[in-house]
């Protein structure tokens, strides 16, 4: 891919910390959308020639499809860091930040919602600062899928790193497939005809 005209390459990049350790927790929500995007290609990540993320390249549509070039993108590194392998890929596909979606938890909004949009702050969120530190603009789409706040007085990082609930696990492939969905959708149809669709 990284040989052909790449003004409609796509980098989408799930955000979430690597090893089986972090693989249910809350805060990897991104990690689980590009691997639903992935099976939809019918492809299986590979290490990527810079050595810090794992890669799909394809179409989005059907297998075969000629839709809109993407690169499905999950950093090696935990996330404060993944700014770095974020802006390495950026350089290698040739990609604008306008042409980055980052998928990320998000409690300020609730579990099983979602929001698109373009530019913003971090709002805290550690992915998102390195992100906008290492690109040098908050100018990226965003994905936001809701995790709602902890309940009581669980402390907030102690609840993006922790499981999902039983009850939510459950919801959990609708919230997914819906955010994969969203993320097809940017990228053939554009921001504003999704944010009409998926910004519930």
């Amino acid at each position: 891919m990284s040989d052909t005209p790449t003004a409609e390459v796509w980098i989408v990049v799930g955000l979430g910390n690597p090893g089986p350790r972090y693989a249910g927790n809350r805060h990897n929500i991104g990690y689980l959308v590009v691997d639903e995007l992935a099976s939809r290609q019918r492809a299986a990540f590979r290490a990527h020639k810079t050595g810090r993320a794992d890669v799909v390249e394809g179409r989005v549509g059907l297998p075969g499809a000629a839709g809109p070039r993407i690169v499905l993108a999950k950093p090696r590194s935990y996330m404060n860091e993944v700014g770095g392998p974020v802006k390495a890929l950026a350089t290698f596909y040739k990609v604008p930040p306008a042409r980055i979606v980052a998928i990320h938890d998000e409690l300020d909004i609730a579990f099983g919602t979602l929001r698109v949009k373009l530019g913003g702050g971090d709002n805290g969120h550690n992915g998102l600062k390195s992100m906008r530190s290492s690109l040098g603009t908050g100018d990226f789409h965003r994905l936001r899928a809701g995790i709602g706040r902890p309940p009581g007085r669980q402390d907030v990082a102690d609840f993006v790193l922790s499981d999902y609930s039983r009850a939510e696990a459950k919801e959990l492939p609708f919230q997914v497939g819906d955010a994969a969905d969203a993320v097809e959708s940017l990228v053939s149809d554009g921001l504003e005809r999704t944010q009409q669709r998926f910004n519930s």
